[in-house]
């Protein structure tokens, strides 16, 4: 007992006696500082979280009417459109009777939403301004990604065991159908020079398109990386960028040979991939509950951040009007929502 109470009490007078450890301590100092600069650098804040309703299973793809700020959602397990008002932050409506929706995206120069459905192959029409229908389009089965290519004034959707429909926005109808060998992914058409790049992973390549030709002119190998899902064009470095699930990677493409310059690991089950051009980042949505930032280089990626976020919430948006990164994360724990992430400076 008196050894403990003299332990206790330290030196003389009672002042303690230095630490016998003293590195120990540097060491907890510098572990602590590094974790809170860490935490102070990541690039992405979660901002809010708007809740979507009763709404079950998977979601997929999102879009954005950003003069009314509007979120689209294809919520493809609950068949069914959500609709959120993102300036109020909330749920406006939930639209019902579509089959498995996937692909969705909004044409501004006819004021007009685009939904493809995987259950029906259909592609249905709405008015944007009340949400009521508009026509639809048959494609035939498993109706997909959708892009509105704002340079040729089309409406390309991916679908079927390997096509790419185009739709005049002002007719409302298929113009012309180009052949792919497997069911398209991803794809993104260039600001300028008409070709369209396409992932086709049952193929395991990427597929360039001339779109006034409409057929494929070029193919991209992907060699010993498979399942290619997101694709995003780095207008400033002229790179394809293109994630892979099988391994996780994320692979930088030459936008005028098609040759891979750098790879990287990335998180998994990914199936959106976004540039930031005003910074210079590029966001990665998982499924496996993570976001990735990475920091664009013109000899490679470095990633800054490995976010948590929900298992499951894959598909994302970045909207540069609004600067702001869209998650949706589907009802597991808690109820389906979508998350709001700002970047940090």
């Amino acid at each position: 007992m008196r050894r403990r109470a003299q332990r206790g009490q330290g030196t003389a007078g009672g002042a303690r006696r230095p630490s016998r450890h003293p590195g120990l301590l540097a060491l907890a100092f510098v572990s602590i500082l590094s974790s809170t600069l860490v935490h102070a650098a990541e690039p992405l804040v979660l901002e809010s979280k708007i809740a979507l309703g009763d709404v079950k299973g998977r979601i997929d793809h999102l879009a954005v009417d950003a003069a009314r700020q509007r979120l689209y959602v294809a919520e493809l397990g609950n068949n069914s459109v959500g609709v959120v008002d993102l300036k109020e932050r909330k749920l406006l409506r939930t639209l019902p009777g579509f089959r498995e929706p996937q692909g969705i995206a909004y044409e501004p120069s006819t004021d007009t939403v685009y939904v493809a459905s995987a259950g029906d192959g259909s592609v249905r029409l709405l008015h944007a301004e009340d949400l009521t229908p508009a026509g639809a389009i048959e494609l035939g089965e498993d109706a997909d990604n959708i892009r509105i290519d704002m340079s040729s004034h089309r409406v390309l959707v991916g679908y079927g065991n390997g096509a790419l429909a185009v739709i005049d926005p002002v007719r409302r109808q298929k113009i012309a159908g180009i052949r792919l060998k497997a069911h398209p992914e991803s794809f993104q058409a260039e600001l300028q020079g008409g070709r369209i790049f396409v992932n086709v992973p049952d193929a395991n390549e990427i597929a360039v398109l001339d779109l006034a030709a409409a057929k494929q002119t070029s193919t991209w190998a992907t060699k010993n990386l498979r399942a290619n899902f997101p694709l995003a064009i780095d207008g400033e470095r002229q790179q394809v960028l293109v994630v892979f699930r099988h391994p996780a990677k994320l692979g930088a493409f030459n936008i005028r040979d098609g040759g891979m310059t750098h790879a990287v690991e990335a998180c998994g089950d990914s199936d959106d991939l976004f540039v930031d051009a005003k910074r210079n980042q590029i966001y990665i949505s998982c499924g496996e509950g993570f976001l990735d930032v990475f920091a664009a280089r013109e000899d490679g990626f470095v990633r800054v951040a490995h976010l948590a976020t929900a298992a499951g919430a894959r598909t994302s948006l970045w909207v540069p009007q609004l600067d702001r990164l869209f998650l949706a994360v589907r009802a597991v724990n808690d109820p389906a929502a979508i998350w709001i992430f700002r970047p940090a400076n």
